[in-house]
């Protein structure tokens, strides 16, 4: 990071970014607003197309992995995040990105990534499902509870924070309407959903990339000044975070497979969700933006490169069937 090294300061301190990041915004118009907002409800439609009833009793039938995956995402991940905050000593807004990073839900792309990296895909989409559907209620209350214990984002939360139900409401539109017109469609219409599923997951996340980078060229110079302060954080947050999955899923002795597909969901989160987020409720506060567009960006990257990795080496364990 600049200016880290010739004072042994923090590495976030370079520019006085308690002061910079924390004051600019990311320009987003209401239409653009307005189409991100449809393009994250046509994912998740996307996503539900692919979803039974059935997907949900494996929770109850085997209990053990998935609730390592809750531990990982909403108790683990949070207190790991503090850390990193403490550590690099994160200015307020962007504190406030990394407890927002921490809990979204899971993306949908981590079932594909635990596909590729031979892990246990049903464990992945019950996860991704049921994290996606309890952030209408647990993204609320786990970042107004985890964000009040930054100290130095108590001022900036003051004047930016919303109540829980405020975002409850807005989360409740944009996930569990268009889930369950997927999931509805699915049982109504399963030779419809089978014919829109795949086209509906390639355009959504073809419009997505767009979407983001159509932001980018719109913001090129906060992204440019500010990215080399956030690159090695976010590279490291996300490492973690991947590490942290891996690893908790080999301690409560789960198998290799599990420990796949823990790894992705713990590492990919939903950071179209928070930028939504972001610019419904902070007013698109640049630290916020840029640590969430920045991880989106790089999670895709990393979750790449490891399920190319974990490609070549079969499992023993490992299954082509998804059980869904």
């Amino acid at each position: 990071m600049n200016g880290a090294g010739a004072h042994k300061a923090h590495p976030l301190r370079s520019r006085n970014p308690m002061t910079d990041l924390d004051q600019i915004h990311i320009n987003f118009s209401p239409d653009q607003l307005t189409l991100l907002n449809i393009v994250l409800a046509f994912i998740l439609f996307g996503v539900a197309l692919d979803l039974k009833p059935e997907d949900f009793k494996r929770v109850f039938s085997a209990p053990r992995s998935v609730l390592v995956g809750f531990f990982a995402q909403y108790l683990f991940l949070p207190v790991l995040t503090l850390g990193m905050i403490w550590v690099f000593n994160a200015p307020a807004s962007l504190a406030l990105g990394m407890i927002l990073v921490a809990v979204c839900p899971g993306g949908n792309i981590s079932n594909f990534m635990t596909h590729l990296a031979r892990g246990n895909i049903a464990l992945s989409v019950t996860l991704t499902s049921f994290t996606t559907l309890s952030a209408i209620i647990l993204t609320p209350l786990t970042f107004s509870f985890w964000s009040s214990l930054v100290p130095q984002a108590q001022e900036l939360r003051a004047t930016i924070f919303v109540e829980p139900q405020q975002m409850f409401k807005t989360i409740f539109q944009l996930i569990f309407i268009p889930v369950v017109l997927g999931m509805g469609t699915k049982q109504l219409f399963p030779k419809v959903a089978l014919w829109l599923y795949r086209p509906t997951r390639i355009l959504s996340l073809a419009i997505f990339i767009v979407f983001i980078v159509v932001a980018i060229h719109g913001n090129w110079e906060n992204i440019r000044t500010y990215l080399s302060d956030i690159f090695f954080l976010v590279f490291l947050y996300n490492g973690l975070a991947m590490a942290s999955g891996y690893f908790l899923a080999r301690l409560f002795k789960r198998p290799e497979v599990d420990a796949r597909a823990l790894t992705m969901e713990t590492g990919i989160h939903n950071t179209g969700l928070g930028l939504i987020l972001v610019f419904n409720f902070f007013n698109g506060l640049g630290g916020m933006a840029i640590m969430l567009a920045w991880w989106g960006i790089w999670d895709l990257i990393s979750s790449f490169a490891l399920g190319l990795w974990w490609n070549r080496n079969h499992p023993k364990e490992w299954s082509v069937e998804r059980g869904a």
